[in-house]
């Protein structure tokens, strides 16, 4: 059965209603955080505030690629001028993301979701690992080796501009102007050192935060081979405290994204209150906490992995 068979009119206004000022908080949230983060790093250093500047960082840097994602959507302001310009220049050259090549990938993932033509199956398909496989993947995210390639093969892009497309050659040169920017910015401030806070974390925490939220939302469900997002895509329930370091903006609710994508990230929420209520959830099983999820999608090494 299709949503708009199950939504009244006023729900269907309540859950798909653009807010202006929400869509901007969602950015003054993100870079207040972090220039707090920068400001206490810069007065306090020590290890225990690097630490956890690298983390925050890299969580909030999270948050940008998320609303590239929803800006992307034109789902976060009534504006397409504005969803274009913050989802590129608030958002995504802060973070070396192309935001038009990251949406045409991310369209023919709706498209594909449950299906072997799915663009993202390889980051999920072969859920649940064997524990020591997954911790040898977070041991390649905190230490930099993933994030390594990624700064590797960004190097390797602007040292042949000249040889991209247009779009692409773009995209690369207002991020880097971006990046000059943030370092111009730091060292206006008389702390360059700064920007080595945000290149470590996007290389670190940055890379384990993403390869979570997706695992969250696709990896070891139900069938991954259905078309029925139910089936396809999780909701998981989380606490404050996971919000802030995992799941910004509500992007846990990934379910409800794939069932409705004109649905804006901050309705998100709303929209499962609502479904639930009408029992449009009767056997969809919404795990609570990361740490639950993560004993869902691994198993230990002398273990079989469980047919899917």
């Amino acid at each position: 059965m299709k949503l708009k068979d199950i939504l009244t009119p006023e729900e269907m206004r309540q859950v798909t209603g653009k807010n202006n000022f929400a869509g901007a908080f969602k950015f003054v949230f993100d870079w207040g955080v972090m220039a707090l983060t920068f400001i206490v790093a810069a007065n306090y250093p020590n290890p225990l505030t690097i630490l956890l500047a690298l983390i925050v960082i890299g969580s909030r840097q999270l948050g940008l690629g998320i609303l590239v994602h929803e800006c992307g959507h034109r789902t976060l302001f009534t504006s397409n001028f504005w969803n274009d310009f913050c989802g590129r220049w608030l958002a995504g050259y802060p973070v070396f993301s192309n935001m038009d090549a990251y949406m045409r990938g991310h369209w023919k993932h709706h498209r594909e979701a449950g299906t072997e033509g799915d663009p993202d199956l390889p980051n999920y398909k072969d859920y649940p690992v064997p524990r020591s496989s997954f911790k040898r993947k977070v041991k390649r995210d905190l230490t930099g080796q993933v994030g390594w390639r990624r700064i590797k093969s960004i190097y390797a892009a602007i040292g042949h501009l000249s040889a991209l497309d247009p779009g692409t050659r773009q995209y690369l040169s207002r991020s880097l102007a971006v990046n000059v920017g943030l370092l111009a910015i730091f060292s206006a401030f008389g702390h360059p050192w700064l920007y080595l806070l945000w290149i470590g974390a996007f290389m670190t925490s940055h890379m384990l935060v993403t390869r979570i939220r997706q695992i969250a939302e696709h990896a070891a469900v139900p069938n991954q081979y259905s078309l029925d997002p139910r089936e396809n895509t999780r909701t998981l329930l989380i606490n404050p405290v996971e919000r802030f370091f995992i799941a910004p903006h509500q992007v846990n609710f990934h379910l409800e994204h794939h069932l409705m994508p004109s649905v804006p990230i901050y309705r998100l929420k709303r929209l499962h209150e609502i479904l639930k209520s009408k029992r449009y959830y009767e056997g969809v099983e919404f795990q609570r906490g990361y740490l639950n999820l993560l004993r869902t999608v691994t198993y230990p090494d002398t273990a079989q992995a469980t047919t899917r």
